[in-house]
């Protein structure tokens, strides 16, 4: 496994096709060094001992120790521990962790390309074991791009007056195919070791040519990365949270090679929709850990807050904090759910219960606006009215400051500065509007949560009760209830 300096060393060999601000920059940008730096927490904490066991696992391939976010899981108890890690590594760095982006799409691809295998007859699953094996030993970490430009949002991919407007198979060679389009809202892919490419939606026949998987290194031939970095204001406070950030790319594909050995999918069209939710679902799973995380963020936050301000024992404020633990548990209850309900697939990968998986996803992308007002309703004006941190040094203004910055005698005032200076970069800072609009459409907006559980909710049983209580039926059939049985796996005993 690697260290986060072996990370950045690779980083910074990689070459230079990021854009940032309309010009090309390497991984060594210090814009977004934020960004690098929450993954750095993932093989840092994989080397540590303590976490043992949950950021590490064995290797279904070669039975040796890799890092767990390059493991798909075999059983409930590696569900419950992806989950588990998400939610720690999330609180660590005070929000998305990242990398489980690239290790959603491994799931993925895992279970697609034995099923693909299974009705074609095609080789993607022995080359997708090949690339795991290669992944595991390197320790990469990779980001997924999967939603694309979309253009006319009424039209499918094979309508589109711009064929580019999802990325597409161009010409098809003994050795590889061409592709060409764009992926956009793409997250740490500046940092990656690795792009794993997905289908955004359902196909027809007739939109084939936009039914490929593939992956890459992050710096080939004719991919380019237009990157938004997003991090906190300099500070001279030595905190955690202002270290971390974030950055989304557009991932531009300009007539790119993609190897053979590299193609998970071509051209199977009538597998685009499953490859599409394996990922989805298998995202919205890791969801209800770092959702939940950022709810914990929250929550402590306003809770601290609320002590500064000496008013943590009013009612109405115990009732708000209430309702981040009522949120925050319900969804981390539904991935527990979704992982003990989940199955085995053909693939070996074990798969989380898409319906638990989407339940608690869609609830923190419903009340993630609610969490951030508590926090900003329970702070008061001073979370976007607090002076700058000069003042705070300055030989004019600080005696003032540390005079007022004192709400409760039970904090000096470094301690009040230090929470409020937390409670702007939180609710009034470009990190927080990220994590507003990232917690409604990270891994699909509500609407797609509900689109999935219309699909895989069984309505009719629920109406076989209803007709059963009002006369119209007989009998009612429970058997399909009584014979669920959680599937826990070997290792949880």
């Amino acid at each position: 496994m690697r260290t986060s300096e072996e990370y950045l060393s690779d980083l910074k060999k990689m070459k230079p096709n990021l854009y940032i601000g309309g010009k090309e920059v390497g991984r060594d940008d210090a814009r977004i060094k934020p960004g690098i730096q929450v993954m750095s927490v993932t093989f840092d904490l994989a080397q540590d001992p303590q976490w043992e066991g949950l950021l590490t696992a064995k290797s279904s391939l070669t039975g040796k120790k890799v890092n767990r976010f390059t493991h798909p899981p075999q059983d409930t108890h590696d569900l419950l521990l992806k989950q588990k890690m998400i939610r720690l590594l999330a609180q660590r760095v005070g929000g998305c962790i990242q990398r489980c982006m690239g290790y959603d799409a491994l799931i993925a691809l895992s279970i697609a390309t034995k099923e693909i295998d299974e009705k074609y007859g095609t080789e993607y699953h022995q080359r997708f074991l090949n690339y795991l094996e290669y992944y595991q030993q390197r320790d990469l970490a990779a980001a997924c791009a999967q939603t694309d430009m979309k253009g006319d949002r009424l039209k499918r991919p094979s309508e589109q007056p711009d064929p580019d407007a999802y990325v597409h198979v161009v010409d098809v060679r003994e050795d590889g195919i061409i592709v060409r389009g764009a992926k956009v809202s793409i997250t740490m892919a500046a940092y990656a070791d690795e792009i794993i490419v997905v289908p955004t939606r359902a196909l027809r026949e007739q939109d084939k040519d936009y039914a490929v998987a593939f992956a890459i290194p992050a710096d080939w031939d004719r991919v380019y990365l237009i990157t938004r970095p997003v991090w906190l204001r300099d500070t001279f406070l030595n905190a955690p949270f202002p270290e971390y950030g974030v950055s989304d790319s557009m991932v531009v594909f300009d007539d790119a090679f993609i190897p053979r050995e590299r193609v998970f999918m071509c051209r199977e069209w009538d597998f685009g929709r499953r490859l599409a939710l394996l990922f989805a679902n298998s995202h919205r799973h890791s969801y209800t850990g770092c959702k939940p995380a950022v709810s914990d963020v929250l929550s402590g936050a306003t809770a601290l807050v609320a002590e500064v301000n000496n008013i943590e024992r009013v009612d109405h404020v115990r009732q708000k904090l209430s309702e981040f633990a009522g949120g925050a548990e319900l969804s981390y209850a539904a991935g527990i759910a979704s992982a003990i309900c989940g199955e085995k697939t053909s693939s070996g990968t074990f798969f989380p219960n898409p319906v638990y998986a989407n339940v608690g996803r869609r609830l923190m992308g419903e009340t993630i606006y609610h969490e951030f007002n508590i926090l900003a309703e329970v702070a008061g004006g001073l979370s976007v009215t607090l002076p700058f941190e000069d003042e705070f040094i300055s030989d004019k203004t600080q005696r003032y400051m540390d005079k007022y910055i004192v709400r409760n005698p039970k904090f000096s005032a470094e301690d009040s500065h230090r929470i409020w200076r937390l409670v702007e970069n939180l609710v009034a800072s470009p990190m927080s509007a990220w994590y507003q609009i990232a917690g409604v459409h990270g891994g699909g907006s509500p609407i797609m949560e509900t689109i999935t559980l219309n699909a895989e909710y069984d309505y009719e049983s629920k109406k076989n009760i209803a007709k059963y209580l009002a006369g119209i039926s007989e009998e009612l059939d429970q058997s399909k209830d009584l014979n669920i049985e959680p599937t826990f796996g070997n290792t949880l005993a």
